[in-house]
Protein backbone atom coordinates (compact mmCIF):
# COMPACT_ATOMS: atom_id res chain seq x y z
CA UNK A 1 0.00 0.00 0.00
CA UNK A 2 1.18 3.73 -0.62
CA UNK A 3 1.32 5.47 1.89
CA UNK A 4 -0.71 8.63 0.03
CA UNK A 5 -2.97 11.45 1.08
CA UNK A 6 -5.94 10.77 -0.77
CA UNK A 7 -7.85 14.14 -2.48
CA UNK A 8 -11.16 14.38 -0.89
CA UNK A 9 -12.64 17.26 -2.29
CA UNK A 10 -13.41 18.13 -6.12
CA UNK A 11 -11.29 21.01 -7.34
CA UNK A 12 -12.62 24.08 -9.72
CA UNK A 13 -11.00 23.47 -12.92
CA UNK A 14 -8.43 26.12 -13.94
CA UNK A 15 -8.48 27.61 -17.45
CA UNK A 16 -5.16 26.48 -19.72
CA UNK A 17 -4.33 29.79 -19.30
CA UNK A 18 -5.01 30.44 -15.73
CA UNK A 19 -1.88 32.40 -13.91
CA UNK A 20 -0.28 31.71 -10.58
CA UNK A 21 -1.98 34.83 -9.19
CA UNK A 22 -5.60 32.68 -9.95
CA UNK A 23 -4.09 30.15 -7.27
CA UNK A 24 -1.81 31.97 -4.76
CA UNK A 25 -2.93 29.84 -2.04
CA UNK A 26 -1.28 27.13 -3.21
CA UNK A 27 1.90 27.61 -1.77
CA UNK A 28 -0.41 25.80 1.62
CA UNK A 29 -1.81 22.30 -0.75
CA UNK A 30 -3.30 21.53 2.83
CA UNK A 31 -5.73 24.51 3.04
CA UNK A 32 -9.15 24.48 1.95
CA UNK A 33 -9.19 20.56 1.18
CA UNK A 34 -10.09 17.50 3.01
CA UNK A 35 -7.96 13.90 3.02
CA UNK A 36 -7.88 11.03 3.99
CA UNK A 37 -5.42 8.00 3.97
CA UNK A 38 -5.10 5.40 2.14
CA UNK A 39 -4.17 4.24 -1.71
CA UNK A 40 -7.39 3.71 -3.28
CA UNK A 41 -6.60 1.27 -6.13
CA UNK A 42 -6.11 -2.16 -4.28
CA UNK A 43 -3.97 -5.33 -5.89
CA UNK A 44 -6.13 -7.81 -7.79
CA UNK A 45 -6.74 -9.63 -11.03
CA UNK A 46 -9.22 -8.02 -13.58
CA UNK A 47 -10.91 -4.72 -14.16
CA UNK A 48 -12.77 -2.34 -12.10
CA UNK A 49 -14.54 -0.67 -14.74
CA UNK A 50 -17.62 1.73 -13.37
CA UNK A 51 -20.06 3.81 -14.89
CA UNK A 52 -17.23 6.71 -16.49
CA UNK A 53 -15.68 4.22 -18.47
CA UNK A 54 -18.39 1.41 -19.17
CA UNK A 55 -19.86 3.18 -22.45
CA UNK A 56 -17.05 4.04 -23.93
CA UNK A 57 -15.01 2.91 -27.29
CA UNK A 58 -12.19 1.86 -26.94
CA UNK A 59 -8.90 3.40 -26.91
CA UNK A 60 -7.75 4.20 -30.88
CA UNK A 61 -4.57 5.28 -31.39
CA UNK A 62 -5.39 7.30 -34.70
CA UNK A 63 -8.02 9.14 -32.95
CA UNK A 64 -5.56 9.77 -29.75
CA UNK A 65 -2.69 10.74 -31.46
CA UNK A 66 -4.91 13.32 -33.66
CA UNK A 67 -6.59 15.07 -30.24
CA UNK A 68 -3.12 15.76 -29.55
CA UNK A 69 -2.59 19.32 -30.83
CA UNK A 70 0.05 22.65 -30.59
CA UNK A 71 -2.69 24.90 -28.83
CA UNK A 72 -3.15 23.23 -26.35
CA UNK A 73 0.63 21.75 -25.30
CA UNK A 74 1.52 25.71 -25.96
CA UNK A 75 -1.46 27.07 -24.24
CA UNK A 76 -0.53 24.65 -21.01
CA UNK A 77 3.11 25.40 -20.85
CA UNK A 78 2.29 28.77 -20.77
CA UNK A 79 0.59 28.52 -17.84
CA UNK A 80 3.59 26.85 -15.95
CA UNK A 81 5.65 29.75 -16.88
CA UNK A 82 2.79 32.16 -15.57
CA UNK A 83 3.23 30.24 -12.34
CA UNK A 84 7.02 30.53 -12.41
CA UNK A 85 6.95 34.22 -13.00
CA UNK A 86 4.07 34.94 -10.35
CA UNK A 87 6.62 34.55 -7.70
CA UNK A 88 9.68 36.31 -7.24
CA UNK A 89 12.25 33.76 -7.86
CA UNK A 90 11.15 32.87 -11.62
CA UNK A 91 10.82 29.15 -11.26
CA UNK A 92 9.03 26.09 -10.01
CA UNK A 93 11.68 24.80 -7.81
CA UNK A 94 10.28 21.66 -5.97
CA UNK A 95 8.30 23.36 -2.67
CA UNK A 96 8.03 26.96 -4.08
CA UNK A 97 4.92 29.26 -5.19
CA UNK A 98 5.54 28.36 -8.79
CA UNK A 99 5.90 24.41 -7.93
CA UNK A 100 3.17 23.95 -5.63
CA UNK A 101 0.81 26.05 -7.97
CA UNK A 102 1.58 23.58 -11.07
CA UNK A 103 0.03 20.47 -8.06
CA UNK A 104 -2.47 22.18 -7.89
CA UNK A 105 -3.26 22.48 -11.48
CA UNK A 106 -2.89 19.39 -12.17
CA UNK A 107 -4.80 18.21 -9.57
CA UNK A 108 -7.69 20.52 -10.72
CA UNK A 109 -7.11 19.26 -14.76
CA UNK A 110 -7.09 15.82 -13.68
CA UNK A 111 -10.13 15.92 -11.35
CA UNK A 112 -12.30 17.73 -13.96
CA UNK A 113 -12.98 14.78 -16.19
CA UNK A 114 -15.90 13.28 -14.30
CA UNK A 115 -14.33 10.60 -12.58
CA UNK A 116 -12.45 8.82 -15.18
CA UNK A 117 -8.73 8.95 -12.94
CA UNK A 118 -8.60 8.54 -9.16
CA UNK A 119 -6.15 11.41 -8.04
CA UNK A 120 -3.80 11.45 -5.02
CA UNK A 121 -1.31 13.35 -3.57
CA UNK A 122 1.46 11.62 -2.10
CA UNK A 123 3.74 14.12 -0.16
CA UNK A 124 7.13 13.57 1.23
CA UNK A 125 10.05 16.06 2.32
CA UNK A 126 13.29 16.82 1.03
CA UNK A 127 16.83 19.25 1.65
CA UNK A 128 16.33 21.30 -1.37
CA UNK A 129 19.10 24.06 -2.74
CA UNK A 130 17.23 27.17 -3.37
CA UNK A 131 19.62 29.63 -4.92
CA UNK A 132 22.97 31.06 -4.12
CA UNK A 133 24.54 34.11 -4.32
CA UNK A 134 28.42 34.46 -5.65
CA UNK A 135 31.35 35.99 -6.62
CA UNK A 136 34.86 34.66 -7.98
CA UNK A 137 37.92 36.76 -8.24
CA UNK A 138 41.12 35.51 -9.68
CA UNK A 139 44.63 37.32 -8.97
CA UNK A 140 42.04 40.23 -7.50
CA UNK A 141 39.65 39.82 -11.04
CA UNK A 142 36.36 39.36 -11.20
CA UNK A 143 35.62 36.45 -12.91
CA UNK A 144 32.74 34.43 -14.65
CA UNK A 145 32.02 31.47 -13.08
CA UNK A 146 29.23 29.32 -12.58
CA UNK A 147 27.63 27.68 -9.14
CA UNK A 148 26.79 24.15 -7.57
CA UNK A 149 23.54 23.51 -6.18
CA UNK A 150 24.51 22.55 -2.88
CA UNK A 151 27.85 24.08 -2.67
CA UNK A 152 29.17 25.01 0.50
CA UNK A 153 29.28 29.02 1.75
CA UNK A 154 32.27 31.31 2.92
CA UNK A 155 34.44 33.80 1.77
CA UNK A 156 37.81 31.57 1.06
CA UNK A 157 40.81 32.89 -0.43
CA UNK A 158 43.76 30.59 -1.28
CA UNK A 159 46.42 29.53 -3.66
CA UNK A 160 45.24 27.47 -6.75
CA UNK A 161 46.37 24.02 -6.76
CA UNK A 162 45.88 21.74 -9.44
CA UNK A 163 44.23 18.21 -8.64
CA UNK A 164 45.77 15.11 -10.43
CA UNK A 165 43.66 13.08 -12.98
CA UNK A 166 39.84 14.07 -12.35
CA UNK A 167 39.61 14.17 -9.00
CA UNK A 168 38.04 11.09 -8.44
CA UNK A 169 41.07 9.35 -5.92
CA UNK A 170 41.54 11.17 -2.47
CA UNK A 171 45.29 10.45 -3.61
CA UNK A 172 44.75 12.66 -6.33
CA UNK A 173 44.59 15.86 -3.83
CA UNK A 174 47.79 16.85 -3.28
CA UNK A 175 48.59 17.86 0.67
CA UNK A 176 49.48 21.36 -1.13
CA UNK A 177 46.24 21.84 -0.56
CA UNK A 178 45.48 22.31 2.59
CA UNK A 179 44.26 26.26 2.82
CA UNK A 180 44.03 26.65 -0.48
CA UNK A 181 41.63 26.02 -3.45
CA UNK A 182 41.61 23.17 -5.61
CA UNK A 183 41.63 23.33 -9.56
CA UNK A 184 39.89 19.86 -10.92
CA UNK A 185 38.65 18.44 -14.38
CA UNK A 186 35.42 17.81 -14.91
CA UNK A 187 34.82 13.96 -15.54
CA UNK A 188 34.77 10.12 -14.72
CA UNK A 189 32.52 10.99 -11.17
CA UNK A 190 30.00 13.21 -9.73
CA UNK A 191 30.71 16.87 -8.74
CA UNK A 192 29.97 16.41 -5.30
CA UNK A 193 32.68 13.59 -4.43
CA UNK A 194 35.24 16.40 -6.49
CA UNK A 195 33.75 19.06 -3.90
CA UNK A 196 33.62 16.27 -0.42
CA UNK A 197 37.26 15.25 -1.47
CA UNK A 198 38.55 18.66 -2.02
CA UNK A 199 37.54 19.08 1.83
CA UNK A 200 38.52 15.84 3.23
CA UNK A 201 42.54 17.16 1.60
CA UNK A 202 42.00 20.18 3.65
CA UNK A 203 41.16 22.65 0.25
CA UNK A 204 39.10 25.83 1.03
CA UNK A 205 36.85 25.69 -1.78
CA UNK A 206 37.22 24.10 -5.20
CA UNK A 207 37.34 25.01 -9.05
CA UNK A 208 35.91 22.69 -11.61
CA UNK A 209 36.14 23.16 -15.32
CA UNK A 210 34.43 22.18 -17.56
CA UNK A 211 35.92 19.09 -20.13
CA UNK A 212 33.91 20.03 -23.61
CA UNK A 213 33.29 23.80 -24.62
CA UNK A 214 31.40 25.95 -22.29
CA UNK A 215 30.92 27.01 -18.75
CA UNK A 216 29.79 24.93 -16.01
CA UNK A 217 27.35 24.67 -13.40
CA UNK A 218 25.53 21.85 -12.03
CA UNK A 219 24.42 20.54 -8.60
CA UNK A 220 26.94 18.62 -6.28
CA UNK A 221 24.05 16.51 -4.89
CA UNK A 222 21.74 16.39 -1.91
CA UNK A 223 24.22 16.02 1.36
CA UNK A 224 24.95 14.84 3.63
CA UNK A 225 27.77 12.25 1.33
CA UNK A 226 30.18 9.84 3.97
CA UNK A 227 33.80 11.03 2.10
CA UNK A 228 33.01 14.64 3.66
CA UNK A 229 31.25 18.27 3.68
CA UNK A 230 31.37 20.22 0.70
CA UNK A 231 33.68 23.40 0.56
CA UNK A 232 32.32 26.59 -1.57
CA UNK A 233 32.43 25.05 -5.41
CA UNK A 234 32.29 27.31 -8.44
CA UNK A 235 32.46 26.20 -12.19
CA UNK A 236 34.81 27.24 -14.77
CA UNK A 237 34.93 26.80 -18.75
CA UNK A 238 37.15 24.47 -20.22
CA UNK A 239 39.35 27.61 -21.92
CA UNK A 240 39.39 28.99 -18.07
CA UNK A 241 40.60 26.03 -16.56
CA UNK A 242 43.20 24.96 -19.67
CA UNK A 243 44.60 28.42 -19.45
CA UNK A 244 44.87 28.44 -15.41
CA UNK A 245 46.67 24.70 -15.80
CA UNK A 246 48.90 26.00 -18.45
CA UNK A 247 49.92 28.78 -16.74
CA UNK A 248 50.56 27.21 -13.00
CA UNK A 249 52.51 23.94 -14.89
CA UNK A 250 54.43 26.99 -16.30
CA UNK A 251 55.70 28.28 -12.61
CA UNK A 252 53.07 30.54 -12.19
CA UNK A 253 51.17 31.05 -9.08
CA UNK A 254 48.07 32.06 -9.50
CA UNK A 255 45.34 33.03 -6.21
CA UNK A 256 41.10 32.66 -6.05
CA UNK A 257 38.80 34.00 -3.66
CA UNK A 258 35.61 32.49 -3.73
CA UNK A 259 32.59 34.56 -1.80
CA UNK A 260 29.16 32.11 -1.47
CA UNK A 261 26.25 32.10 0.42
CA UNK A 262 23.90 28.86 -0.54
CA UNK A 263 20.13 28.88 0.61
CA UNK A 264 19.75 25.36 1.14
CA UNK A 265 16.36 24.55 3.17
CA UNK A 266 13.83 21.70 3.79
CA UNK A 267 10.63 21.55 1.98
CA UNK A 268 7.37 19.61 1.65
CA UNK A 269 6.23 18.31 -1.53
CA UNK A 270 3.77 16.29 -3.71
CA UNK A 271 3.60 13.63 -6.28
CA UNK A 272 0.39 13.99 -8.04
CA UNK A 273 -1.01 10.07 -9.27
CA UNK A 274 -3.53 9.53 -11.04
CA UNK A 275 -5.07 6.16 -12.06
CA UNK A 276 -7.64 5.35 -14.54
CA UNK A 277 -10.59 4.03 -12.74
CA UNK A 278 -11.12 1.14 -15.73
CA UNK A 279 -8.65 -1.69 -17.16
CA UNK A 280 -7.26 -4.30 -15.15
CA UNK A 281 -4.96 -3.13 -12.29
CA UNK A 282 -2.30 -6.18 -12.40
CA UNK A 283 -1.46 -4.50 -15.19
CA UNK A 284 -1.66 -1.23 -15.07
CA UNK A 285 0.40 0.75 -17.63
CA UNK A 286 2.39 3.55 -15.79
CA UNK A 287 3.38 7.33 -17.39
CA UNK A 288 5.38 9.78 -15.89
CA UNK A 289 7.01 13.35 -16.13
CA UNK A 290 8.74 15.58 -13.27
CA UNK A 291 6.69 18.69 -12.31
CA UNK A 292 9.63 20.93 -10.77
CA UNK A 293 12.70 22.88 -12.09
CA UNK A 294 15.65 24.01 -10.76
CA UNK A 295 15.96 27.15 -8.99
CA UNK A 296 18.21 29.10 -12.24
CA UNK A 297 14.92 29.04 -14.26
CA UNK A 298 10.76 28.13 -14.96
CA UNK A 299 11.76 24.55 -16.34
CA UNK A 300 9.07 24.97 -19.70
CA UNK A 301 11.08 22.16 -21.51
CA UNK A 302 12.62 20.45 -18.33
CA UNK A 303 10.04 19.23 -17.75
CA UNK A 304 7.40 21.51 -18.56
CA UNK A 305 6.89 19.89 -21.80
CA UNK A 306 6.42 16.31 -20.56
CA UNK A 307 4.57 17.50 -17.73
CA UNK A 308 2.15 18.99 -20.16
CA UNK A 309 2.54 16.25 -23.31
CA UNK A 310 1.32 13.48 -20.65
CA UNK A 311 -1.35 16.03 -19.01
CA UNK A 312 -2.66 16.40 -22.67
CA UNK A 313 -2.65 12.56 -23.24
CA UNK A 314 -4.52 12.29 -19.85
CA UNK A 315 -7.33 14.80 -20.95
CA UNK A 316 -8.31 12.95 -23.99
CA UNK A 317 -7.69 9.14 -22.67
CA UNK A 318 -11.01 9.64 -20.60
CA UNK A 319 -12.78 9.58 -24.05
CA UNK A 320 -11.98 6.07 -24.15
CA UNK A 321 -12.21 2.47 -22.36
CA UNK A 322 -8.94 1.01 -21.60
CA UNK A 323 -8.01 -2.71 -20.76
CA UNK A 324 -5.13 -2.00 -18.76
CA UNK A 325 -5.44 0.66 -16.06
CA UNK A 326 -3.54 3.89 -16.93
CA UNK A 327 -1.41 5.45 -14.44
CA UNK A 328 0.05 9.08 -14.63
CA UNK A 329 2.94 9.86 -12.08
CA UNK A 330 3.67 13.76 -12.11
CA UNK A 331 6.64 13.57 -9.92
CA UNK A 332 8.03 16.05 -7.52
CA UNK A 333 11.94 16.61 -6.89
CA UNK A 334 13.39 15.13 -9.99
CA UNK A 335 16.09 17.78 -10.04
CA UNK A 336 17.22 16.79 -6.51
CA UNK A 337 17.70 13.51 -7.57
CA UNK A 338 14.71 11.51 -8.73
CA UNK A 339 13.30 12.21 -5.13
CA UNK A 340 9.67 11.63 -6.02
CA UNK A 341 9.66 8.55 -8.36
CA UNK A 342 12.30 6.47 -5.94
CA UNK A 343 9.61 7.81 -3.27
CA UNK A 344 6.69 6.48 -5.14
CA UNK A 345 8.49 3.57 -6.01
CA UNK A 346 9.93 2.75 -2.62
CA UNK A 347 6.39 3.01 -1.11
CA UNK A 348 5.33 0.22 -2.76
CA UNK A 349 4.05 -3.08 -1.77
CA UNK A 350 6.09 -5.93 -3.89
CA UNK A 351 2.23 -6.91 -5.19
CA UNK A 352 1.95 -3.00 -5.96
CA UNK A 353 5.19 -3.21 -7.85
CA UNK A 354 4.29 -6.43 -9.67
CA UNK A 355 0.77 -4.99 -10.87
CA UNK A 356 2.55 -1.83 -12.99
CA UNK A 357 3.56 -3.49 -16.27
CA UNK A 358 5.20 -0.99 -17.57
CA UNK A 359 6.81 2.42 -17.08
CA UNK A 360 7.41 4.91 -19.97
CA UNK A 361 9.24 8.67 -18.44
CA UNK A 362 9.00 11.42 -20.81
CA UNK A 363 11.76 14.29 -19.60
CA UNK A 364 12.67 16.94 -22.00
CA UNK A 365 10.45 16.63 -25.28
CA UNK A 366 10.39 19.82 -26.96
CA UNK A 367 14.14 20.87 -27.29
CA UNK A 368 15.05 23.68 -29.24
CA UNK A 369 18.27 22.30 -31.31
CA UNK A 370 16.48 18.90 -30.92
CA UNK A 371 17.43 14.92 -31.61
CA UNK A 372 14.38 12.66 -31.74
CA UNK A 373 15.91 10.05 -29.27
CA UNK A 374 14.85 6.79 -27.58
CA UNK A 375 15.74 5.24 -24.34
CA UNK A 376 18.57 2.23 -25.79
CA UNK A 377 16.12 -0.35 -23.82
CA UNK A 378 18.03 -2.84 -25.43
CA UNK A 379 21.58 -2.00 -24.70
CA UNK A 380 22.03 -2.15 -28.70
CA UNK A 381 24.19 1.33 -28.53
CA UNK A 382 25.31 1.96 -24.86
CA UNK A 383 25.85 -1.52 -24.08
CA UNK A 384 23.24 -0.87 -20.98
CA UNK A 385 19.87 -2.16 -20.96
CA UNK A 386 16.34 -2.21 -19.10
CA UNK A 387 14.76 -4.83 -17.77
CA UNK A 388 13.36 -7.49 -19.82
CA UNK A 389 10.85 -6.00 -22.27
CA UNK A 390 12.51 -2.64 -22.77
CA UNK A 391 14.18 -3.93 -26.36
CA UNK A 392 10.34 -4.22 -26.76
CA UNK A 393 9.28 -0.78 -26.23
CA UNK A 394 12.25 0.43 -27.72
CA UNK A 395 11.35 -0.79 -30.86
CA UNK A 396 7.79 0.00 -30.69
CA UNK A 397 9.02 4.00 -30.46
CA UNK A 398 11.63 3.18 -33.31
CA UNK A 399 8.39 2.01 -35.02
CA UNK A 400 6.44 4.68 -34.09
CA UNK A 401 8.81 7.29 -35.34
CA UNK A 402 9.63 5.74 -38.78
CA UNK A 403 5.50 5.65 -39.50
CA UNK A 404 5.53 9.50 -38.89
CA UNK A 405 8.44 9.81 -41.27
CA UNK A 406 11.10 11.09 -38.91
CA UNK A 407 14.76 9.44 -38.33
CA UNK A 408 15.29 8.40 -34.22
CA UNK A 409 18.62 7.79 -32.33
CA UNK A 410 19.13 5.84 -28.92
CA UNK A 411 20.09 8.05 -26.01
CA UNK A 412 21.85 6.04 -22.48
CA UNK A 413 19.75 3.78 -20.62
CA UNK A 414 21.36 5.15 -17.70
CA UNK A 415 19.53 6.00 -14.52
CA UNK A 416 19.54 9.68 -14.53
CA UNK A 417 15.88 10.46 -14.89
CA UNK A 418 12.33 9.18 -12.72
CA UNK A 419 13.06 5.81 -14.76
CA UNK A 420 15.69 4.82 -12.52
CA UNK A 421 13.78 3.12 -9.85
CA UNK A 422 11.50 0.91 -11.98
CA UNK A 423 14.21 -0.23 -13.93
CA UNK A 424 15.78 -1.04 -10.56
CA UNK A 425 13.14 -3.00 -9.88
CA UNK A 426 12.74 -4.95 -12.83
CA UNK A 427 9.88 -2.75 -14.19
CA UNK A 428 10.52 -2.84 -18.08
CA UNK A 429 10.63 1.19 -18.98
CA UNK A 430 11.33 3.44 -22.24
CA UNK A 431 10.76 6.61 -23.41
CA UNK A 432 11.96 9.68 -25.31
CA UNK A 433 13.61 12.70 -25.25
CA UNK A 434 15.26 15.47 -27.17
CA UNK A 435 18.41 16.91 -25.77
CA UNK A 436 19.75 19.00 -22.76
CA UNK A 437 23.04 20.17 -22.27
CA UNK A 438 24.97 17.81 -24.81
CA UNK A 439 26.38 19.20 -27.92
CA UNK A 440 24.81 18.21 -31.46
CA UNK A 441 27.17 16.54 -33.80
CA UNK A 442 27.52 17.34 -37.12
CA UNK A 443 25.67 13.73 -38.25
CA UNK A 444 22.61 14.47 -35.52
CA UNK A 445 22.68 17.86 -37.48
CA UNK A 446 21.80 15.74 -41.04
CA UNK A 447 19.26 13.72 -39.28
CA UNK A 448 17.52 15.72 -36.99
CA UNK A 449 18.45 19.39 -39.27
CA UNK A 450 19.29 22.20 -36.41
CA UNK A 451 23.06 23.34 -35.67
CA UNK A 452 26.03 21.32 -34.97
CA UNK A 453 28.25 22.17 -32.15
CA UNK A 454 25.04 24.07 -30.04
CA UNK A 455 23.69 22.15 -27.16
CA UNK A 456 20.82 20.75 -28.15
CA UNK A 457 18.89 22.75 -25.45
CA UNK A 458 21.51 25.85 -24.75
CA UNK A 459 18.14 27.05 -22.15
CA UNK A 460 19.21 24.03 -20.30
CA UNK A 461 18.19 24.85 -16.62
CA UNK A 462 18.55 28.52 -17.16
CA UNK A 463 16.53 31.28 -17.08
CA UNK A 464 15.84 30.71 -20.88
CA UNK A 465 13.99 27.60 -20.85
CA UNK A 466 10.90 29.58 -21.69
CA UNK A 467 7.80 28.80 -24.04
CA UNK A 468 9.84 31.06 -26.51
CA UNK A 469 12.30 28.41 -26.79
CA UNK A 470 10.27 25.16 -27.52
CA UNK A 471 10.34 23.64 -31.03
CA UNK A 472 6.61 23.06 -31.20
CA UNK A 473 6.87 20.43 -34.38
CA UNK A 474 9.31 18.11 -31.83
CA UNK A 475 6.68 18.99 -29.05
CA UNK A 476 3.69 17.82 -31.26
CA UNK A 477 5.74 14.53 -32.10
CA UNK A 478 6.62 13.39 -29.02
CA UNK A 479 3.78 14.01 -27.39
CA UNK A 480 1.57 12.18 -30.18
CA UNK A 481 4.12 9.52 -29.57
CA UNK A 482 2.78 9.24 -26.16
CA UNK A 483 -0.63 9.32 -27.32
CA UNK A 484 0.51 6.15 -29.22
CA UNK A 485 2.23 4.18 -26.49
CA UNK A 486 -0.58 4.92 -23.92
CA UNK A 487 -3.29 3.49 -27.03
CA UNK A 488 -0.77 0.63 -27.63
CA UNK A 489 -0.18 -0.77 -23.63
CA UNK A 490 -3.26 0.47 -22.57
CA UNK A 491 -4.82 -1.95 -24.93
CA UNK A 492 -2.48 -4.67 -24.77
CA UNK A 493 0.90 -6.18 -23.56
CA UNK A 494 1.08 -8.78 -25.86
CA UNK A 495 4.48 -7.17 -27.30
CA UNK A 496 6.37 -7.70 -24.13
CA UNK A 497 7.42 -10.55 -22.79
CA UNK A 498 5.95 -12.26 -20.48
CA UNK A 499 4.83 -10.76 -16.66
CA UNK A 500 7.07 -11.39 -13.80
CA UNK A 501 10.27 -12.02 -16.02
CA UNK A 502 12.93 -9.70 -14.34
CA UNK A 503 16.26 -10.80 -15.93
CA UNK A 504 17.20 -7.63 -18.18
CA UNK A 505 17.91 -7.48 -21.94
CA UNK A 506 21.55 -8.04 -22.49
CA UNK A 507 24.76 -8.07 -20.21
CA UNK A 508 25.34 -4.75 -18.80
CA UNK A 509 22.42 -3.52 -16.86
CA UNK A 510 22.61 -5.89 -13.70
CA UNK A 511 23.21 -4.54 -10.42
CA UNK A 512 24.47 -1.39 -11.40
CA UNK A 513 24.84 1.32 -8.78
CA UNK A 514 22.01 4.21 -8.68
CA UNK A 515 23.48 7.39 -10.15
CA UNK A 516 22.43 10.60 -8.96
CA UNK A 517 20.35 12.50 -11.22
CA UNK A 518 20.08 12.90 -15.07
CA UNK A 519 21.30 14.09 -18.33
CA UNK A 520 24.65 14.45 -17.18
CA UNK A 521 23.61 17.12 -15.03
CA UNK A 522 24.03 15.56 -11.71
CA UNK A 523 27.55 13.62 -12.42
CA UNK A 524 30.72 14.79 -14.14
CA UNK A 525 30.20 12.03 -16.68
Amino acid sequence: MLDVMKLAVAIGAFAASATASAVAGAVDLRGGYGYGYGYGHGHGGGGHGNKTCKHKPLVNSKALQASIRAPALLNGSQTLLNFAYSYPDRNRLMGGGGHNATVKYLVSQLEALDGYYTVELQPFSAVVHAGATFSLFIDGANTSAGVFDYTGSGDVTGTLVVVANQGCELTDYPSTLSGNIALIQRGACEFGLKSAYAGASGAKGALIYNNIPGGLDGTLGVPPRPEGDYVPTLGLSQDQGAELVASIAAGTTHNATLIVDAQVENRTTHNVLATSNCGALNTTLMLGAHTDSVAAGPGINDDGSGTIGILEVAKHLAKYRVNNAVRFGFWSGEEEGDLGSNHYVDSLSPAGLADIRAYLNFDMIASPNFIHAIYDGDGSSFNESGPAGSGEIEKFFEEYFVSAGENFTATAFDGRSDYAPFIENGIPAGGTFTGAEQIKTAEEALQFGGTAGEPTDANYHGPGDTVDNLDVGAFVLHAKGIAASVAKYATSFESLPPKGLKKRSVAGGVGRKRRAGKKGRKTAI
